[in-house]
């Protein structure tokens, strides 16, 4: 039996399940009753697009894609225009996809992102039994009353980082479970340790086996003073969750503040948990011992996403439109790149759909671009976004003079920088963490495979698009991981870019 012919079955056998007849299921797939019948019977070939097609309408995903399952190839040296709209948030959304399990009620989740790192949390959620449902962009939740971690979904575990971020949750249902090791970007050692000490506090031990963490806790400790290690983005979060369900006041010192952070906090809000000091670095958190509300919550706009466009606009010299871009989180940047030369215009503020969030529009045109004296570095917010540091790779191959970029945060993202040599930039790497680019260069097209962190793998992508020529980016898992459409999206302002079957 031939791959199409198992494919044509599956679909078959789904459809059916969810009490479709061909017709009905050609509507959803905006094709014809005979497409369908060929699809079915394997005599059909099938486009990434349409398995995706068919993957949502019968809420099923038909097939895991491997790592390095996706190539393509770009044209670069083009100037783009247009307008770009920002999607909403990749840590945001995996910090509410963990926070869901807090609630016992039903979940609704806005305006979410198809990204790999969601499907692997969701992946993980549904095999433990919570209930997860695709409505066009929506997600609707329910988290049963027993979860079975015992057939919990290691190969998609194992793929994100996130998992972490399940203790926070799960410490009020379970007084022992496990989760694999994760993995998510490699860029080197990621210590679990301020995540040991946050929930030390409140009674609960993390060990680190070999091949997973294993959690245990008696009667959990409510009304602490939490200092945490470090003002680490996913530990806050997990901080955060752990005393969301604790009748009392948490303190939290040294927290982060940073948007996905305060995305939770409002989403916990809306389940009715009192928290003060949203957006600084000293929360206090009022838990409820309970959690049972039917809430509909609407994500906020990525900044790491506008980022990625902004980006674009400074290293191929063009003029494009990024709307609904989340102001508070971007000034720092948009500040560095005012300096280096970057012309732009931003809207007046106008708030997110959440009601929280304030946006603005952005209109970037060509411009002259210098190199900063001072280094360019990344601290938690409000300062630079350590994600956003590493564009300022690419977007110093076209800035005259030499820039310094301190990547001090991760002991090998500066490593994965030097991939921009393959397309004619002139880099010097003088130790893991302190990177020099000299500018301004003509970029080259090349083929280069996609470094194993989502961010490197981004800037090589931006370079490709600046550099006259056909180029090959392999392997881009690790970008599908953060950006949603990113192929289609680039195209939509005149790149061209085409996937290779």
């Amino acid at each position: 039996m031939s791959d199409l012919t198992n494919i044509g079955q599956l679909i078959h056998e789904l459809r059916q399940k969810k009490n479709l007849t061909q017709e009905e299921f050609a509507k959803k797939l905006n094709t014809t009753q005979s497409a369908v019948a060929r699809i079915e019977s394997g005599e059909q070939n099938l486009t990434t697009e349409m398995i995706c097609k068919i993957s949502e309408a019968l809420e099923s995903s038909l097939i895991n894609v491997s790592d390095g399952a996706m190539n393509i190839e770009i044209h670069g040296g083009k100037k783009l225009s247009g307008e770009i709209v920002t999607k909403t948030s990749k840590n945001g959304a995996v910090g509410l996809l963990c926070a869901s399990l807090l609630n016992k009620g039903k979940t609704t989740l806005k305006n979410f992102p198809k990204i790999e790192e969601v499907h692997r949390i969701i992946e993980v959620l549904t095999s433990i039994g919570v209930s997860i449902k695709w409505v066009e962009n929506d997600l609707e939740i329910k988290v049963p009353t027993k979860l079975e971690m015992n057939k919990i979904n290691r190969e998609s575990a194992i793929k994100t980082r996130s998992i972490i971020m399940f203790i926070g949750p799960l410490i009020h249902d379970l007084n022992k479970f496990q989760l694999p090791q994760s993995g998510g970007c490699k860029l080197g050692a990621r210590s679990i340790t301020p995540h040991i000490y946050a929930m030390e506090n409140f009674g609960v031990k993390i060990e680190a086996k070999e091949k997973c963490f294993e959690i245990t806790r008696d009667v959990l400790k409510k009304d602490q003073e939490i200092i945490l290690y470090e003002a680490g983005d996913t530990v806050t979060e997990n901080a955060i969750m752990a005393a969301s369900r604790l009748p009392g006041k948490t303190v939290i010192k040294y927290a982060s503040a940073n948007y996905m952070g305060q995305d939770l906090c409002f989403f916990l809000e809306k389940l009715g948990v009192k928290i003060d000091g949203i957006g600084t670095t000293t929360i206090t958190v009022y838990g409820k011992e309970k959690i049972h509300e039917d809430v509909t919550y609407y994500l906020g706009e990525d900044p790491i996403d506008t980022m990625f466009f902004i980006a674009v606009a400074a290293t191929t010299n063009s003029k494009i439109k990024i709307t609904r871009c989340p102001i508070d989180f971007l000034e720092m940047e948009l500040l560095k790149l005012e300096k280096m030369g970057l012309k732009f215009k931003k809207s007046k503020r106008y708030k997110s759909l959440n009601g929280k969030l304030d946006l603005v529009d952005i209109q970037f045109f060509p411009s002259k671009l210098t190199a900063l004296e001072d280094k360019i570095e990344a601290h938690p917010y409000p300062a630079l976004n350590i994600d956003n540091l590493p564009f300022f790779a690419v977007i110093a191959t076209q800035a005259q003079g030499q820039t310094f970029i301190h990547d001090w945060v991760y002991e090998k993202r500066a490593i994965y920088y030097t991939d921009l040599n393959k397309l004619g930039a002139d880099t010097l790497l003088a130790d893991p963490h302190r990177f020099y680019v000299n500018g301004k260069t003509m970029l080259k097209p090349a083929e280069v495979i996609c470094p194993p962190a989502l961010r490197p793998a981004a800037i090589i992508l931006i370079g490709m698009l600046a550099a006259k020529g056909k180029s090959i980016l392999r392997n881009i898992y690790s970008i599908n991981r953060g950006y949603e459409d990113i192929v289609k999206r680039l195209n939509s302002i005149g790149a061209d870019i085409r996937i290779m079957r």
